[in-house]
């Protein structure tokens, strides 16, 4: 009978564990889902068709595209959430997540706590677009429009909560105009209606609206952030109308808090390389985006300062959803 000294008997332990180590397939090795919590066709979705071709080209396999919406953003988010933490899960994070910590009063979720933050996208400011039947030309005309017909001016969103519902709100409070909400099941179907005269403005996320104003189906009053937006070099800031107002929404990816760090890293990287990549980018200005290239703990950061910034919003405007 042979006798194994404790050594080789720990040299081949040690062996058959890193054997086994290198066995495992190295991240990813099957198709990752990226979970959009819109219907198709709005900016959350335009972004997810962009970047999920980009990041299938970098990470070697297919990132699939799976529209969860409803629940102002909720259905989705919690499904994402609570997806096994394998890293093949991946929620397109969007405004709402920060929006919604504060509008809701009963989340399934606590975003913060239970999502780990992988990597930003883009920052694209929102758009005041108006009904072309609507008799004015510039921010100043349409708040003394507002104020002269405070039953008449119907404001759409792509959602509660979103960040185009909230960008409304913090103009209604900065102004004192009076307009009833409108919210739809996303952005599609809200500027139908816009086109239509159903409804008259909505703060849009220049994405989904660039194409309807290039048509002259609808008409842009104002921008947003706080600068002209290049894609829209006619257009003015409405905070040269309303002094210190602005509304940006973020993008970027999240995974279910515990996910791998080798998948948060993996994707990190992946997507700050397209964030580097000359067409990506033509790609995504022509959306009105500025990157927002940087680490998983960056993103994590703007996640929490939005979440701060219109927790203010929402408390001051008095929207609430159950």
């Amino acid at each position: 009978m042979h006798h194994i000294s404790p050594y080789a008997a720990l040299l081949f332990g040690c062996l058959a564990f890193f054997s086994s180590f290198s066995t495992a397939a190295p991240y990813p090795e099957k198709p990752i889902r990226l979970v959009v919590p819109y219907t198709p066709g709005g900016t959350t979705d335009v972004l997810a068709r962009i970047i999920s071709q980009g990041l299938t080209e970098k990470l070697g396999v297919a990132v699939v595209v799976e529209n969860k919406p409803g629940g102002g953003n909720n259905i989705g988010t919690d499904f994402a959430l609570k997806s096994p933490p394998d890293g093949y899960t991946m929620l397109l994070t969007n405004p709402a997540n920060g929006i919604n910590a504060t509008l809701y009063k009963n989340l399934p979720f606590n975003f913060i706590n239970d999502a780990a933050p992988v990597a930003g996208i883009v920052r694209t400011p929102n758009v005041m677009v108006i009904t072309n039947g609507m008799p004015v030309k510039t921010v100043a005309e349409f708040i003394e429009y507002c104020k002269a017909n405070p039953t008449k001016v119907n404001m759409a969103s792509s959602g509660s909560g979103t960040s185009v519902h909230l960008s409304g709100e913090l103009f209604k409070s900065m102004t004192g105009c009076k307009m009833a909400h409108v919210p739809y099941k996303g952005a599609g179907p809200a500027l139908n209606d816009l086109i239509g005269g159903q409804v008259q403005v909505i703060f849009d996320n220049l994405p989904s609206s660039a194409g309807f104003i290039k048509d002259g189906r609808i008409r842009a009053l104002g921008v947003t952030s706080v600068t002209i937006e290049p894609s829209l070099p006619n257009v003015p800031t409405i905070a040269e109308t309303v002094p210190g107002y602005e509304a940006t929404a973020w993008f970027g990816l999240s995974m279910p808090k515990g996910s791998p760090r080798e998948a948060v890293n993996k994707v990190n990287a992946a997507m700050n390389q397209l964030l580097a990549d000359p067409k990506m980018l033509k790609r995504l200005a022509d959306l009105g985006g500025v990157p927002i290239p940087g680490t998983p703990e960056d993103f994590g950061r703007t996640i929490a300062n939005e979440t701060q910034k219109w927790e203010k919003v929402v408390k001051a405007s008095g929207a609430t959803v159950d």
